[in-house]
């Protein structure tokens, strides 16, 4: 039982540190495609120092070397980190009461494994006090972001000295795998999720990305419209 804020944060190093295993190659691999793409070190880093988010990075880049419009790749890159809109949304109800300079940092830390973690930690402690709440999340963030960086330019250095059989790009399917299904234990997840796996599919054809930004807007209808279908049929039950 963590009782002190200490706690809390070394407590969130420990929990933060098995994500490694894939931040490590997901990192190599983005320094790797950047300079590929023919960033220079200090420009891949500063990719990463400033979006700070993997997938909207691939792809970005990805666009780029297409040659696709600015807007496009600004879009694409949006729509795949919408969903940092909804972790912040989730949240503020545990550090929306932190100093600004708090919170300025827990959004801009704010990635798919510091979430997964904070949130899963938080309804277990539900005692905990917003100090030990802010302590566990920087916590958690100590051993990834920093690393993410650091791996980022080893990656960028290497080139592509390594080898392709280590696969690197495994990371990315991976990470999103262990961290979102977990998560799809309510009806308005697995629908958000059905839809929009099931349309970036069907709509994979379409040029420019088009397809992702289309399947992500109608997985987040479906989910809205999910979530009130049910809070409909609670209501019902709870009248009758």
């Amino acid at each position: 039982m963590s009782s002190t804020p200490s706690s809390a944060y070394w407590r969130g190093v420990r929990d933060g540190l098995p994500f490694l295993l894939v931040i490590g190659p997901f990192s190599l691999l983005f320094g790797v495609v950047a300079t590929e793409a023919g960033l220079n070190v200090l420009e891949a880093l500063a990719f990463s120092v400033v979006v700070i988010a993997g997938a909207a990075q691939f792809a970005a880049l990805q666009l780029l070397q297409d040659n696709a419009p600015t807007l496009i790749v600004i879009l694409s890159a949006l729509a795949i980190n919408l969903r940092m809109a909804m972790y912040s949304a989730s949240l503020t109800t545990h550090l929306g009461a932190a100093p600004l300079w708090q919170r300025a940092l827990v959004a801009y830390f704010t990635v798919d494994q510091s979430f997964a973690l904070a949130t899963a930690t938080f309804e277990k402690e539900r005692d905990w006090s917003l100090a030990q709440k802010v302590a566990y999340f920087f916590g958690c963030v100590t051993p990834i972001c920093p690393m993410w960086y650091v791996l980022t330019v080893v990656g960028a250095l290497i080139g592509n000295t390594i080898p392709p059989e280590f696969a690197l790009d495994f990371a990315l399917p991976i990470t999103f795998i262990a961290m979102i299904a977990p998560m799809l234990r309510t009806v308005p997840h697995l629908a958000a999720a059905g839809v929009a796996v099931t349309m970036s599919l069907v709509l994979a054809g379409l040029p420019l990305n088009l397809g992702l930004l289309a399947s992500a807007l109608l997985g987040m209808i479906a989910g809205a419209q999910a979530e009130l279908w049910v809070n409909r049929k609670l209501a019902k039950e709870a009248q009758g």
